[in-house]
């Protein structure tokens, strides 16, 4: 131990420097001294690792102690203004959830709940009840189950009805969902053998039916969400599979794991499959996230055949991935929403930032122009394509409108990067697009009450640039 670190003064020493307890007077002794000792910890152990020996300040301690003591007195989660066009961007919570939503979990999550407590006999109930008819009346499934996301669902669902049997699945299909989570690692955790077949473009029926042995325990079909293949391509729908699946007795699971409900009539969703559809073609399970399309919080749904899903009810794994009554009230009001089209638009989120009208994003671009302007800032209106994301509609095309703002050319470059690293920085951050040497705001995930906030405090860090 080197003369440095034996002159470190101890946590008693420093609680009754003046800076210390002005802190203490804010935040508490407790989390005062948590804080001064991690700091200490921290300052040791960089010590250690030094040849010559570090000076000690004790500013720079009190400074690392407040640094500490805001990890813990401030929210590590807070709301992000979204200014990408992405709409279910997944690093930023994926679907918004809407203030009707939180109207509607406000009485069950402030109050006691009959979350496993049935009413009419006075016994205990389940909690996998509560959205069965729902969710039987939208998708037109048998019966349903409610885990913590789709790749729990897809692991419950082979874990018990396909454990150390054989899964067979298209090599086209084989997909990565984020975070580099891949299906067949999926599958290989669940304790299911995959069996890949046919090409990564082309699969037909034929392949399926000659890879069906004794050991097969089932088919799986997975929506490919997060792209799309063009060209030379040809697959096998979930009629036809579904049919082949029936003729061996053996069931049908697919993952769509965009999470689509059903179809409204007159939205512009292109190609999507959706779980009605998906079900009444034969799929005898369909597995799908609920915070994507469906526009709800993060959970798994797997829906379809009773028989089926009272299996993976009583599973062991089950009680590990279920979810609670926050997660359960809120996939309640989402699911409500598909009740109508009207509704779903006016209180999905999701769905109002899809369908959002050339004449309306223009209408939007204008307002925040013209308020950036009045802010002292140089812009311009410029053509943005927007995206669904979070792995959901990859060959739709969302055009849409952006701000951009105007810097010098000689400047731009720098200026750019160094002003969306700072809208990050905000009390409220903002997530602006970097495309093409342009720092851009994208509409389309915006909303009209932010404008003014966008404008003054981006004008604010430009002046105090240029100060």
């Amino acid at each position: 131990m080197n003369k440095a670190r034996r002159t470190m003064p101890a946590v008693g020493e420093l609680v009754h420097l003046p800076a210390v307890q002005t802190l203490i007077e804010k935040y508490g002794r407790s989390v005062v001294t948590y804080a001064i000792r991690r700091a200490l910890d921290e300052k040791r152990s960089q010590m250690m690792h030094q040849e010559t020996p570090a000076s000690f300040s004790g500013e720079e301690l009190i400074e690392r102690s407040v640094s500490h003591i805001e990890r813990i007195m401030k929210p590590g989660l807070k709301p992000v203004i979204n200014a990408t066009g992405i709409i279910l961007h997944t690093n930023l919570g994926r679907a918004l959830l809407g203030r009707k939503m939180l109207a509607d979990i406000e009485p069950v999550i402030c109050n006691y709940s009959n979350l496993e407590f049935d009413l009419e006999t006075g016994q205990r109930g389940d909690r996998n009840t509560h959205l069965s008819e729902l969710l039987r009346f939208l998708t037109g499934a048998e019966d349903s189950i409610v885990v913590n996301n789709n790749a729990a669902a897809l692991v419950l669902t082979l874990s018990t009805l396909a454990k150390r049997r054989e899964v067979i699945i298209s090599r086209g299909e084989l997909i990565e969902i984020g975070g580099s989570f891949r299906l067949p690692e999926i599958m290989r955790t669940s304790g299911a053998k995959m069996i890949e077949v046919g090409t990564t473009n082309r699969t037909r029926p034929s392949d399926y039916e000659n890879a069906i042995t004794p050991r097969t325990a089932m088919i799986l079909k997975a929506h490919t969400s997060n792209y799309a293949l063009q060209g030379f391509t040809e697959d096998v729908s979930v009629k036809e599979l579904a049919g082949l699946a029936a003729r061996h007795n053996l069931p049908l699971l697919y993952d769509i794991g965009s999470g689509l409900l059903c179809k409204p009539q007159g939205l512009s969703l292109a190609k999507e499959p959706d779980i009605h559809s998906a079900l009444a073609d034969g799929a005898d399970l369909v597995c799908f996230s609920c915070d994507k399309l469906l526009g709800g919080p993060q959970a798994g749904v797997i829906a379809g055949r009773t028989e089926l899903i009272r299996k993976l009810a009583k599973a062991p794994l089950m009680r590990a991935l279920r979810v609670g009554k926050l997660t359960l009230a809120a996939l309640e009001s989402a699911c409500r929403n598909y009740l109508s089209k009207d509704r779903l638009l006016q209180n999905n989120p999701t769905f109002s930032m899809l369908e959002r009208s050339p004449r309306e994003l223009t209408r939007l671009a204008d307002q925040l122009a013209q308020r950036m302007t009045q802010a002292g800032l140089d812009v311009s209106v410029v053509d943005s394509p927007g995206q669904s994301g979070g792995g959901t509609l990859p060959d739709v095309s969302l055009p849409g409108k952006a701000v951009a703002l105007v810097f010098p050319k000689k400047q731009r470059a720098r200026l750019v990067k160094e002003t969306a690293r700072e809208l990050l920085r905000l009390e409220r951050p903002v997530l602006s697009v970097l495309r093409n040497g342009q720092l851009l705001f994208d509409v389309r995930t915006l909303y009209e009450e932010d404008f003014s906030y966008i404008a003054d405090m981006t004008a604010t860090l430009i002046r105090e640039k240029n100060a």
